[in-house]
C-alpha cells in the first residue's frame, strides 16, 4: 500500500523555506523550548558581532603586517584568540596561504565543520553533499562554478576541515591595494576567498 505522505509531520510545514523556519520557530516557542529574545539574541550574535567581518580583520592585518603574518601562519589558535575570535567551532585554526604557485580551498567531506568565530554561520552550499565531494575530486570545476579561474601553473591544494583542526585561507593581497589602511584592506575580503572559493576584490570593485 503505498505511503500516505500526507500523514508526516513534515506535511504540516509550508514548502517555502522562509514560512518553515517561522512555523518551526512558533512550534518550538509554543512549547517553551526557546524564546523569541533569546534567538533574536543568537542571530544578532553571529550576523553583526561572530561573522566574516572577524576573518576580514585578520587578513587585513596579515595583509598589513609581516610580523603578525608570520605568527599567524606558524600558529593561527593562540594569534586569533588574542583578537577575541575564538569559541566552539573555532578551538584550533591552522591559517592558509595562497601564492601564485599554490590556490588553497577548504571543505569538510565528513559534515561542514567550519570556523565560526572568524566567518559565522556557514553557506548552504558548503555543507551540500555536491560540494563535499566534488571540492576533492574536481577542484577546478568548482572553483570555475564560482567564477574563479587560476592560470595552469597554480596548483589546488583541499583542506579537510575536521571536529578537531579548522582552516581559514589566507588570500593574496590584491595589486592597487598599497597603501590602504586595515579597515579598507579588509574591505577587500570576502568570505567566499576566506574558504578559497572565491579571490578579494580588487581595490575598485569593493563597495
Amino acid at each position: 500500500m503505498p505511503h500516505d505522505h500526507s500523514e508526516h509531520p513534515h506535511a504540516l510545514l509550508p514548502p517555502d523555506p522562509a514560512l518553515r523556519v517561522k512555523a518551526l520557530e512558533t512550534i518550538l516557542t509554543g512549547k517553551g523550548l526557546i524564546t523569541p529574545g533569546a534567538l533574536d539574541e543568537i542571530i544578532d550574535t553571529y550576523q553583526n558581532r561572530i561573522g566574516p567581518q572577524n576573518g576580514a580583520d585578520v587578513v587585513a592585518r596579515a595583509w598589513s603586517e609581516p610580523e603578525f603574518r608570520k605568527a599567524l601562519l606558524e600558529d593561527a589558535t593562540p594569534v586569533v584568540a588574542d583578537l577575541g575570535y575564538y569559541g566552539r567551532q573555532g578551538e584550533h585554526m591552522v591559517v592558509v596561504e595562497n601564492t601564485p604557485e599554490q590556490h588553497n580551498m577548504v571543505v569538510c567531506t565528513l559534515c561542514s565543520c567550519y570556523p565560526w568565530p572568524l566567518l559565522g554561520i556557514p553557506p548552504g552550499w558548503y555543507k551540500s553533499d555536491a560540494y563535499r565531494a566534488r571540492a576533492v575530486r574536481e577542484p577546478r570545476k568548482v572553483l570555475a562554478d564560482f567564477g574563479v579561474t587560476l592560470p595552469e601553473g597554480t596548483a589546488v591544494r583541499v583542506w579537510d576541515s575536521t571536529a578537531e583542526v579548522r582552516y581559514l585561507v589566507l588570500p593574496m593581497r590584491p595589486e592597487g591595494s598599497e597603501g590602504l589602511g586595515r579597515e579598507d584592506l579588509a574591505r577587500l575580503v570576502t568570505r567566499d576567498s576566506m574558504i578559497g572559493t572565491g579571490l578579494a576584490l580588487s581595490p575598485g570593485g569593493a563597495s
